[in-house]
């Protein structure tokens, strides 16, 4: 892995963070001293750093029927579970 002085790596920013996107990662260094390895980042990291992707509205309309009498199928189901099964 290569080792970029701070000077030398303000000097070729773009380039050297070309190189890391490309898979060659780096370090910097300061007086010799290793301080940070820049490597790309993956789509998933990627997302953790700029949040989820946006939610698209509407997206699945049409795609379910919902009978509109639903929940009255539910009603003695419900009312079971509250005041107990009357017989």
């Amino acid at each position: 892995m290569k080792t970029v002085s701070i000077q030398e790596a303000e000097e070729n920013l773009s380039q050297l963070v070309d190189e890391a996107a490309n898979g060659e990662p780096f370090v910097i260094a300061r007086a010799g001293k290793p301080l940070v390895t820049v490597v790309a980042v993956d789509e998933a990291a990627a997302q953790e750093v700029t949040g989820p992707r946006k939610r698209r509205i509407g997206f699945l309309k049409g795609q379910f029927f919902i009978p509109e009498d639903m929940d009255k199928a539910l009603d003695k189901a419900i009312e079971d579970l509250f005041y107990g099964a009357r017989d």
